[in-house]
């Protein structure tokens, strides 16, 4: 693997300060300079490399969706069936690389914006449609056409309510918890529509 060019270094550093400003100040209210100063930079430099705070937030989604993906193409590394590889998918949504306070915060408040930014919007869209079309992917092969909808809307609706109870609540994440449950969730799903495929 190559060197960081310092750019990219420097695109890392006011990332993560924009993680932990927006997390400690919220997206509407937090300013480019307070950013550049938890980065231990200027203004200028912020401008420099993203321009506007719509552009550093859609950055900064990039990073995290990255880190998502990272996560889930580690853990279908290991899964051999239809099965493994879907709950492989859900889990990796509670990585501990991602499942983090501040990263839980910033996530929401990328959703509550996207409608009102073009860029954020349409990253928004990309990542819901990768999502849906994953998970239906595995799905197909588990659970009758009948009731695909319902599962994967069930499964989605459960990861979303999972973070947006996570970014509001006064407790760190557990994100082992937050796997086990979801797990447990998506296992119930499967059985439940096997059996009525027997019924």
């Amino acid at each position: 693997m190559g060197r960081k060019r310092i750019r990219d270094i420097r695109n890392d550093e006011l990332v993560v300060a924009a993680i932990r400003s927006i997390h400690g100040k919220g997206f509407a209210g937090v300013t480019m300079a307070e950013i550049a100063r938890e980065a231990g930079a200027s203004a200028a430099s912020i401008n420099y490399y993203f321009g506007s705070k719509d552009r550093l937030m859609e950055e900064t989604m990039r990073r995290l969706l990255s880190v998502l993906k990272v996560a889930t193409l580690a853990r279908l590394a290991e899964a051999g069936t239809p099965r493994d590889r879907l709950i492989a998918m859900i889990e990796a949504n509670f990585d501990d690389t991602l499942f983090t306070p501040a990263q839980c915060s910033v996530w929401i408040q990328f959703w509550a914006n996207a409608p009102y930014a073009p860029a954020l919007s349409r990253l928004h869209r990309i990542n819901r449609a990768r999502v849906a079309s994953n998970i239906r992917g595995e799905l197909r092969q588990l659970v009758p056409e009948r009731v695909l909808d319902r599962v994967q809307t069930t499964i989605q609706a459960y990861m979303d309510g999972v973070w947006i109870e996570a970014a509001q609540g006064e407790t760190v994440p557990d994100a082992a918890a937050a796997r086990a449950d979801a797990r447990a969730l998506a296992e119930l799903l499967l059985d439940q529509s096997r059996q009525s495929l027997g019924s």
